[in-house]
């Protein structure tokens, strides 16, 4: 989609049983709106799996992982962190430092969404604690809010290797079809 150095996301924690589509959502939106990659936490295989179907039938490159060790994710990252939470600075007040960062300076940028409650030290190693907004809300709209701020709206007009299916915009209705092979 983008000719900049790796965007991925990672997210921070995950309670089996209650966050099943939060963080398969979590999955989803770093896909469409962007994202090379995500890590989920391993207890999230089952959210995992579904990325990686849908994946599979709507196209790629899009990666994703299970991870046990999401601290040494953020501590090994080789470009800049970005921890999104309420708590942050101001996204318009930042963006354009993380966008001249990942486009100008070639680094690849890790993005953090958490579930239960964020150690400090996440907050001490992200480059930016960026809030999109510092009110309640969820880490999905949040994720997308920044995504789109990121890439200024050219994750929209991305085009999809290898799907099978694809779904046909359309002013009513749902219309998905195969794709064919050329």
């Amino acid at each position: 989609m983008h000719d900049d150095s790796e965007v991925a996301v990672l997210r921070l924690g995950h309670r089996p049983g209650r966050d099943e589509r939060m963080t398969t959502h979590v999955g989803l939106t770093a896909r469409a709106l962007g994202a090379d990659r995500v890590w989920v936490p391993d207890n999230a295989g089952q959210s995992r799996d579904t990325v990686a179907d849908i994946t599979d039938r709507f196209g790629g490159p899009f990666e994703v992982d299970l991870t046990d060790s999401p601290q040494g994710i953020i501590r090994n990252w080789e470009g800049r962190v970005v921890h999104l939470t309420m708590y942050g600075e101001r996204v318009q007040d930042v963006e354009g430092d993380i966008r001249a960062a990942h486009r100008e300076d070639d680094e690849p940028i890790l993005i953090v969404v958490g579930a239960e409650k964020v150690p400090f030290d996440v907050y001490e190693e992200a480059d930016w604690n960026v809030g999109v907004t510092n009110q309640p809300h969820s880490e999905v709209a949040g994720l997308a809010v920044f995504l789109d701020r990121l890439f200024e709206g050219r994750e929209l007009e991305r085009e999809w290797a290898d799907a099978d299916r694809t779904v046909v915009p359309m002013e009513t209705g749902k219309r998905v079809e195969e794709v064919d092979e050329e």
